[in-house]
């Protein structure tokens, strides 16, 4: 059996891994504003999309879903299947994105990283919570909805699939939902940007 302290370490490290600001980092080699000041404020890909443009945008989804990856692939070698450890260090990788420390604890919604560590963690589990958050967007244009209908689907999805990931579900559907609680209220008024908007 794997060391605690093995354990800790990995969720620590995932966490620290989860703070990089890639949104930032990508929208300032493009020369674009700072994220944090422009469009929603925010530093995940939607904005940097807004404020920064397509590639940038991209990367930042990629990179953003990669250290939520990167962490639960390690733990998974490290914690010898301890479904535990494994779960905590994708929690603990989205929490660092959503509350980095390194920018004031202000980061991102927690979306393409919670979804690169649910890659790992369970591919089924994945690709149906990616499908209920494109069939969302591409009805309505909202990825403010499309993420917390795909947030609040994820619990539910993982109790039907194999995979032991039920504590991430339930923690990172959490988060994902409490960090759109502005998007909910604009959502409600008829206020919140369609994607290819300006947001309101």
């Amino acid at each position: 059996m794997a060391s605690p302290l093995i354990g800790l370490a990995i969720v620590a490290t995932a966490y620290i891994i989860g703070t990089i600001p890639f949104g930032l980092v990508f929208a300032r080699w493009t020369g674009a504003p700072d994220p944090r000041t422009t469009g929603s404020g925010n530093i995940g890909c939607t904005n940097v999309l807004r404020v920064a443009g397509t590639r940038a945008a991209a990367f930042t989804l990629f990179m953003d879903a990669l250290k939520g990856a990167l962490p639960v692939w390690t733990a998974g070698m490290l914690m010898e299947g301890s479904s535990g450890w494994i779960q905590a260090s994708g929690i603990a990788a989205v929490a660092g994105h959503v509350f980095p420390v390194w920018t004031g604890f202000r980061g991102g919604k927690g979306v393409a990283t919670g979804i690169g560590a649910l890659a790992v963690l369970s591919p089924m589990t994945a690709l149906i919570v990616i499908g209920v958050w494109i069939l969302v967007l591409a009805a309505s244009r909202y990825v403010s909805l499309a993420s917390v209908t795909a947030a609040a689907a994820l619990p539910l999805v993982s109790a039907f699939t194999p995979a032991p990931s039920h504590l991430f579900a339930s923690v990172v559907a959490a988060i994902v939902i409490v960090r759109h609680r502005e998007n909910l209220v604009r959502l409600r008024r008829g206020t919140e940007s369609k994607l290819g908007a300006t947001p309101s």
